[in-house]
């Protein structure tokens, strides 16, 4: 299911979110953390690829760059920014470790055109909607939602705090995060799951 990009992007988007969270808390815990982020990550693209299978397309993993900075079509920047790298660190040097972004990888949609149309009826499916790629972005977010209570129910609370840290970063409406995908496919959808995720964010933050 995951192909050598995939992996590659994974595993160094891992190494840089579980290095920036023990940044200023010392290394003591890091080979645990880099072990629950991992855990956080592959919950979350799994979830996404088998709403994908069952929305007849695939989907890509890669890491979240920014390539332009306007609306019009030349306003492209010379190289693109990778805000998926840059991010994590930048933001956990400036808290001083006390915020770790946690939003570094995004996906790319293609539809299955052959199975769509033997499915559904030819020319069905040939495009992918804005409401199907939402749907396989809140297949993500849930899922992590979903385990951050089964591991706090577990007693692993660092496990469930970062599930819901990385569903609120990847919630955020910008560029190609997920949140965006979402808000752009249903925003009564996205509505809902950023007032749960807030939710669990302030419990996270008062009662845990």
């Amino acid at each position: 299911m995951l192909n050598l990009k995939e992996v590659s992007s994974i595993v160094i988007a891992t190494l840089i979110i579980g290095i920036t969270i023990n940044l200023f808390k010392g290394m003591e815990t890091l080979l645990y953390t880099i072990l629950a982020v991992l855990c956080v990550i592959v919950i979350n693209i799994f979830a996404k690829k088998i709403a994908s299978f069952y929305l007849d397309s695939e989907i890509e993993i890669g890491f979240w760059k920014i390539e332009r900075y306007g609306f019009k079509p030349s306003q492209y920047f010379k190289r693109a920014i990778h805000a998926g790298i840059i991010l994590p660190i930048l933001v956990s040097l400036v808290s001083v470790g006390n915020v770790f972004w946690m939003a570094s990888l995004i996906f790319e949609v293609k539809p299955k055109i052959y199975g769509a149309a033997k499915r559904h009826g030819l020319y069905s499916y040939s495009e992918m909607t804005e409401d199907h790629i939402g749907l396989i972005a809140v297949a993500g977010v849930v899922a992590n939602l979903v385990f951050a209570i089964v591991g706090y129910l577990l007693g692993f609370t660092e496990f469930s705090k970062l599930n819901i840290f990385f569903a609120f970063f990847n919630m955020l409406p910008l560029s190609d995060l997920d949140g965006n995908k979402i808000f752009f496919g249903n925003i009564i959808l996205w509505s809902f799951l950023a007032a749960l995720v807030l939710i669990g964010l302030f419990y996270t933050f008062f009662l845990v």
